[in-house]
């Protein structure tokens, strides 16, 4: 699955001379968290999101600096800080140079780029133009069929090789001191790991499995047993 099967196409994008009280109220209005900021020849220049906004003085959430503070910090770093707080127009509060993505991205890199950029939409542009948008939602949305899928049926045998399979592409995964049997697509662990997160995630990647019914955990924890992460078989 790429960016381009789930982003958002029809993007609301404003100027950076835009009022702040007009792209607020169209984030109201159209019930979205962020909007991509793009200059008079289409090109994206920021992104204006609920984050820019949470801290003005209408609402009394600026604050100011502790004194110390204020002593230690150069004066660029406080005028920019109150611009930004105080800005009247888009241009002003926005975040400049955000990240972006392309359409043809893999979606798993993509969600990767979010996580490390602790950020909640990355605009997608093709060379300069901006196509979409990619939102947490839009992932959620394609995710969600996904996981209403019915179940698959698969032979015991089959289960228990591609559960083999799976522990072993896993490096948090015990290489010894468990067993597992599978009856009828009904999973049973047994033996000792050294956590519970690790007897969950044992767990989680059984159900995983295509044909697996139910996973009973008969694992035991005992902190003498010592898992460190291996390298995936």
């Amino acid at each position: 699955m790429i960016v381009a099967d789930v982003m958002t196409r029809d993007v609301v994008a404003i100027d950076p001379q835009t009022s702040l009280a007009t792209a607020a109220g169209w984030m109201v209005s159209h019930q979205i968290s962020g909007l991509p900021v793009l200059d008079q020849a289409g090109r994206l220049v920021g992104i204006l999101s609920e984050g820019d906004l949470l801290h003005r003085p209408e609402l009394g959430t600026c604050g100011k600096q502790a004194g110390w503070m204020r002593g230690i910090m150069r004066a660029e770093i406080l005028a920019a800080d109150y611009a930004h707080t105080h800005g009247r127009q888009v241009g002003d509060v926005m975040t400049r140079n955000p990240s972006f993505v392309r359409p043809d991205l893999p979606l798993a890199k993509a969600a990767d780029l979010m996580r490390q950029k602790q950020v909640k939409r990355l605009p997608v542009l093709q060379g300069e133009t901006l196509v979409g948008m990619l939102c947490r939602f839009d992932i959620l949305r394609a995710l969600a069929p996904l996981l209403d899928e019915a179940p698959q049926e698969a032979a015991d045998e089959q289960i228990r090789a591609a559960i083999a399979q799976a522990m072993a592409a896993e490096p948090w995964a015990p290489r010894q001191g468990i067993s597992f049997e599978v009856r009828n697509g009904a999973v049973r662990f047994a033996g000792h790991v050294g956590s519970p997160q690790e007897a969950r995630a044992l767990c989680i990647l059984a159900a995983n499995i295509a044909g697996v019914v139910s996973v009973e955990d008969q694992l035991v924890v005992s902190r003498s047993v010592m898992n460190f992460a291996a390298e995936p078989e």
